[in-house]
């Protein structure tokens, strides 16, 4: 179960069909069309978000078919013969230009290009949407945690409170995002990923006492075993009886591989449990905490010089926790090589037309300074303009240029290859390695310069007045 990269197109909302229905009706399904995948607002009130999701998206895109029981059900929903015929032969055949996975991104920029027919381009929206939205939300928390605990152990000990089956991707984005490893082993196994874990409550109080209880486990996991220290009495027994059971292990060769705490002032219990530790000559026994977990949690035992070595984050990371969601959106930007805009009285919802890239310039520094958003065939632009305000612009001669997007799917085959979630995470580091600290800040971070080029600026003015001309001219009729 959830090996097999393959899921039903029914994994969609329902309009995606009732639109196809009508593009077929209406003889438009080979219609060429172009979407923007981007989003508008940074999660967590931070200076970046990590993009992630993209393998894992390409690899369900190319699967996507209607099987014989999807058609089945959609001829009892109503829908035509004709139509199904059609989509009982569907596999999308388009491309795909993206921004690599594990790049820092940010708001209103195209981060994912998607052009093929209407049908198709239109098909995978909610599955795009799904797993783009949900992936970056928890790999950028997952980044944020790690900013914070530097070089010690993170572990992801989140699944029973994911949303569903989506605490095996959290798991995956935690590990791009930065994490060690996972207690979730179906993850561990489906993404390569290393799996770690401990005991519950329940062990302990299933013997008769909790000395019993750790030298049951101990003598099963004499190589792993890590022991649950605040079951009655954290400092008075817990503690005790694990060193009780440490000496017991150095006696047979093995090292106990840490206690866990999983309740009270964590500050407070892990200071006087080292204490406890290192008077016993178990320096080498790590202290891990878990419960309630996050960036901010971390960041205030790192400043109360708490001597943890080992974190395990839970509902705070899977949930994405206090935002939930990402805004990301999926808007339609061209067909039949037209560009096509939504207007709205709202400035910075008014989406940008036509065929776009993404160029990161670098300062002097080599540090990342300024992404401008361009038309696909411009040359790069030595000036670039703010989004919403006109007269606000910057100079861009003489900067290091990078173009971000790049070609991952041609005629719905993946043209890049396959990347362990490490390997990305390795990436991620490089990247925020190169954005400047004012951006990483967890408060009042430097928003990041994102701009259009003039081209692209005139092109969506000369788009929204030739759409008021036109309604002009239906509405004189």
């Amino acid at each position: 179960m959830f090996d097999k990269q393959k899921i039903s197109p029914l994994y969609t909302d329902l309009y995606q069909l009732t639109m196809a229905k009508a593009y077929f009706k209406h003889q438009k399904a080979d219609t060429s069309a172009c979407f923007d995948y981007f989003f508008r607002k940074l999660p967590f009130k931070g200076g970046y978000m990590v993009f992630a999701g993209l393998q894992e998206l390409l690899e369900l895109i190319a699967e996507l078919r209607f099987e014989k029981d999807d058609i089945d059900f959609l001829h009892r929903s109503g829908f035509e013969s004709d139509f199904l015929d059609h989509l009982s032969t569907f596999s999308f055949s388009g491309d795909i230009y993206s921004v690599q996975e594990g790049d820092v991104v940010f708001p209103f920029e195209p981060i994912v290009r998607v052009e093929g027919n209407l049908i198709e381009t239109q098909l995978i929206e909610t599955l795009l949407l799904n797993v783009l939205n949900y992936q970056s939300l928890i790999a950028t928390k997952a980044a944020r945690i790690r900013q914070v605990a530097k070089d010690k152990v993170l572990s992801d000990f989140g699944l029973r409170r994911a949303q569903s089956y989506g605490g095996i991707m959290a798991s995956r984005a935690a590990i791009i995002g930065g994490f060690n490893s996972t207690s979730n082993v179906i993850a561990a196994r489906k993404y390569n990923i290393p799996h770690a874990g401990t005991m519950a409550h329940s062990f302990i109080e299933c013997f008769e006492s909790e000395l019993e209880a750790f030298r049951a486990y101990a003598s099963v996991f004499p190589n792993s075993c890590v022991l649950l220290v605040d079951t009655y009495d954290t400092l008075n027994k817990g503690v005790p009886n694990a060193i009780i059971v440490a000496k017991e292990l150095e006696k047979k060769g093995y090292k106990l591989k840490g206690i866990r705490l999983d309740s009270g002032d964590l500050a407070y219990l892990s200071k006087r449990a080292r204490e406890i530790l290192d008077k016993e000559g178990l320096n080498y026994v790590p202290v891990v905490v878990s419960n309630q977990l996050d960036e901010n949690v971390i960041k205030s035992l790192f400043e109360q010089k708490a001597p943890i070595d080992i974190f395990g984050v839970g509902t705070n990371l899977v949930t994405g926790n206090p935002d939930g969601a990402v805004d990301g959106v999926y808007k339609l930007c061209e067909t039949d090589g037209i560009p096509k805009l939504k207007i709205s009285e709202n400035i910075q919802k008014i989406t940008l037309p036509g065929k776009k890239q993404i160029i990161r310039y670098y300062n002097g520094k080599n540090l990342f300074y300024g992404d401008a958003i361009t038309l696909v065939n411009e040359k790069i632009p030595e000036k670039m303009f703010h989004p919403f305000e006109k007269s606000k612009s910057v100079s861009l001669t003489n900067f290091k240029t990078e173009p971000l997007t790049i070609p991952v799917m041609k005629n719905g085959n993946r043209v890049i290859e396959t990347q362990d979630v490490k390997n990305i995470n390795e990436y991620l580091k490089y990247r925020l390695s190169l954005l400047p600290d004012e951006h990483k800040r967890f408060d009042f971070p430097h928003i990041y310069k994102v701009g259009i080029s003039k081209t692209l600026m005139d092109l969506r003015e000369e788009t929204i007045l030739k759409y008021q001309a036109n309604e002009e001219k239906i509405s004189d009729r």
